[in-house]
């Protein structure tokens, strides 16, 4: 029997339990009404405004949310038995043993959504007196309190630190003035960590079942192509370090197109900095095989879709191009496909180049060729064009030559991955715009703020629960971290009083 199965029994061995709650309630609102009357009576009394209707409904908040806390500090302290023998004597935890001490002892900064309330509960100690270890909470372990924040408080704080734009000091603000909540910054990032360290564990899992519905929804979905499965990595500079040479955060989507082409959502993946990026490469890598392994229907294009930087190109030579598919052992197709955009800009490189910057004739040849670059044979076409208009302009000095050699060799040795006319007819995306967005809405509006500097692991708490909040997983993998906690309940060894649990019968 658990612990928390215990205080059931407590709980229902008072036959006038149902009574006692509703003259608490009672009594409660007894005190409380008395002043919404007057809130609600000095509203009609004065002259109808703007003003008037703010301050109307801001001190009925007030009111209402102060009536909350007092019912839950009630409700809170009711759960235990003010007589310690019907409590259990001793308790197992984390595999070591505690024995009640038979005094409870106040909480006074529990914060929950209403604001802080006390409570009084029994502390048990440590059998071995001689070891330094803390007394334990029952209650509070079994109430899920993170760092005393119950878990909807918890729950909002981690919420208001992924949010785009927050920062420590607006977060603080905002539990003072929609909670009524006093923190400092260090309970702050207590409480963060410990949700994003739960939720790092258990992210990977909330993503395949989310990737797996839209593959379902995708396969039901209308049209005359095969459902895509589209997978884009890229690297954002979180801070510039003298004389280091990690400072790109790196970032991963893995989004999934409907039969239309059209997109039906994204999850992604973010990691702090780190040489060659191989957090995020075994934990895409992971995901991929997962989601591909549960996928019990017709197999999606697979598309890979990034720049032609080092570590998005290594991946695909090293990882995807030899990826054998998780159950059947065949060989997969992953289609790689160069982002346009950045080839369009070699085209508007070169034409800078041949014409001049600003050239009227030089904007006309690169529009029309970045329109003929998505045409059938479009890259050779290009090519060919480049090098015709080069012959001609024999004088270039020894820059301006490097930087069209350059431009013009970025497309030659990616022209078979440049095929966007068959792409388009596919219905392939043929841009990383979903993996270049990430890197802003994941990274940059939170952690590139003004003035803001990073470590790596708070950087990394922060993206935790950033990927979390924009994958779309974020109640499911909150209600699944709070699932995991019930699992893990305490086990009392006195064996409850026989009298209580006839009368609970």
């Amino acid at each position: 029997m658990s612990y928390v199965t215990q205080l059931l029994l407590v709980l229902a061995s008072r036959g006038a339990i149902k009574t006692e709650i509703h003259e608490l309630i009672e009594r409660l609102w007894s005190e409380h009404c008395e002043a919404l009357e007057q809130i609600a009576l000095e509203f009609l009394t004065k002259e109808i405004s703007p003003t008037g209707m703010f301050d109307f409904e801001t001190q009925l908040a007030e009111q209402f949310r102060e009536f909350a806390r007092h019912l839950v500090e009630q409700m809170l302290n009711q759960i235990e038995a003010d007589d310690p023998e019907e409590m259990p004597h001793h308790v197992e935890y984390q595999a070591g043993g505690y024995r009640r001490l038979n005094q409870k002892t106040r909480n006074a900064h529990v914060a929950t959504l209403f604001g802080t309330v006390e409570l009084w509960r029994y502390s048990y100690r440590y059998w071995h007196r001689d070891v330094s270890e803390a007394c334990i909470f029952p209650l509070e372990i079994e109430l899920g309190l993170v760092h005393g924040a119950t878990p909807a408080l918890a729950e909002a704080v981690g919420c208001y630190m992924a949010t785009a734009g927050a920062t420590q000091q607006a977060v603080l603000d905002r539990l003072r003035l929609q909670h009524g909540v006093c923190w400092g910054p260090q309970r702050l990032r207590d409480v963060t960590q410990e949700i994003a360290a739960a939720f790092a564990e258990m992210t990977q899992e909330a993503q395949v079942e989310r990737l797996l519905e839209m593959l379902k929804t995708a396969d039901r979905s209308r049209g005359s192509r095969r459902p895509v499965l589209s997978v884009g990595r890229d690297g954002v500079t979180l801070r510039e370090y003298r004389f280091r040479f990690f400072e790109h955060a790196a970032v991963g989507t893995v989004a999934v197109y409907g039969r239309a082409g059209k997109r039906l959502g994204t999850v992604y993946l973010a990691f702090a900095p780190e040489p060659g990026q191989q957090q995020l490469t075994e934990r895409l890598t992971a995901l991929l095989r997962e989601v591909l392994r549960r996928w019990d229907g017709p197999l999606p294009r697979l598309t890979y879709v990034t720049d032609a930087g080092e570590n998005e190109t290594q991946y695909y030579q090293k990882v995807l191009s030899n990826m054998a598919h998780p159950r059947t052992g065949e060989k997969l197709h992953w289609i790689r496909i160069v982002d346009y955009y950045h080839a369009s800009q070699r085209i508007w490189t070169m034409a800078e180049v041949l014409f001049g910057k600003d050239h009227p004739a030089g904007r006309a040849w690169a529009r029309r060729m970045c329109r003929i670059l998505k045409q059938p044979n479009g890259p050779f076409r290009v090519l060919h064009s480049a090098a015709a208009l080069r012959t001609r302009r024999k004088k270039l000095s020894k820059s301006r030559a490097a930087e069209f050699g350059k431009a013009y060799r970025y497309i030659r040795r990616r022209t078979q991955h440049m095929q966007y006319h068959d792409y388009k007819r596919m219905n392939l995306p043929i841009g990383s715009g979903v993996t270049e967005a990430a890197c802003k809405t994941v990274v940059t509006q939170r952690l590139k703020l003004s003035g803001m500097r990073w470590i790596k692991y708070h950087a990394q708490t922060i993206l935790n629960l950033r990927v979390a909040l924009l994958s779309g997983i974020w109640q499911p993998l909150y209600r699944r971290l709070l699932q995991n906690h019930d699992a893990q309940a305490l086990r009392p060894y006195a064996s409850f009083p026989k009298t209580a649990m006839r009368e609970a019968a």
